[in-house]
């Protein structure tokens, strides 16, 4: 199994995600995690601050918008997707929509059973990160749940995608506007007895065959 989760972008472990993912390599960039703001905001944040599709086609891979609200209800035509897709991306923003977005189109019945396969690698940054794990209970600290977009359903979705065996809390002590929360959401995980890794701004974790390694980023 092959995974890349980090706490904020790619950041100081890029060579590896590059390792992973082999030249050229087709890359769908997940980004419903950010579809509750408005179009242009995302524009001006991609534009001005960071693309992530921009910043995997400069590094000679094959990048591509996979907007997997285009496949709700359509559930067959993402698995013939995901089957010329070597790489997924999923970037941060609010992780409960994210995974709504994941049930809604099928992603969470296929994509882990690639996954395990190593027919396709999974890689995120935070709430990407974040619903690679068994469940998201303990993440409302950090993220509203109720938070939605057009088309998406109501109910949370608190199941993860069991890719990992403990929850993911990024962010933590680290200068980002959600350290705090990340915080408090740790001592709440750990006060109840939730299995977590905390991982810093600038910390990985990755997988490449049996063991999930933490590579410590330098902030």
């Amino acid at each position: 199994m092959r995974l890349y989760l980090a706490s904020n972008r790619t950041r100081d472990s890029h060579a590896h995600l590059l390792r992973l993912a082999g030249p050229g390599a087709r890359v769908g960039v997940i980004a419903n995690a950010v579809d509750h703001l408005p179009m242009p905001s995302r524009q001006a944040y991609a534009r001005d601050v960071y693309d992530p599709i921009a910043e995997f086609r400069d590094q000679g891979l094959d990048a591509y918008d996979l907007d997997l609200r285009a496949y709700f209800r359509r559930p067959e035509a993402l698995l013939a997707e995901l089957s010329r897709t070597k790489m997924v991306w999923a970037v941060g923003g609010n992780a409960f929509l994210l995974r709504r977005a994941m049930r809604q189109s099928g992603f969470d019945a296929m994509a882990p059973g690639l996954v395990w396969a190593e027919q396709l690698i999974y890689g995120g940054w935070s709430a990407g990160a974040c619903v690679a794990a068994p469940s998201l209970r303990g993440l409302e600290l950090m993220d509203d749940p109720a938070v939605l977009a057009e088309g998406y359903q109501p109910d949370p979705v608190w199941e993860g995608l069991g890719l990992i065996d403990a929850a993911i809390v990024p962010h933590f002590r680290s200068e980002h506007a959600e350290a705090g929360a990340a915080e408090r959401t740790a001592s709440w995980m750990a006060e109840n007895r939730i299995p977590h890794r905390t991982l810093r701004d600038g910390d990985v974790l990755i997988q490449d065959g049996e063991t999930l390694e933490l590579h410590v980023g330098r902030t």
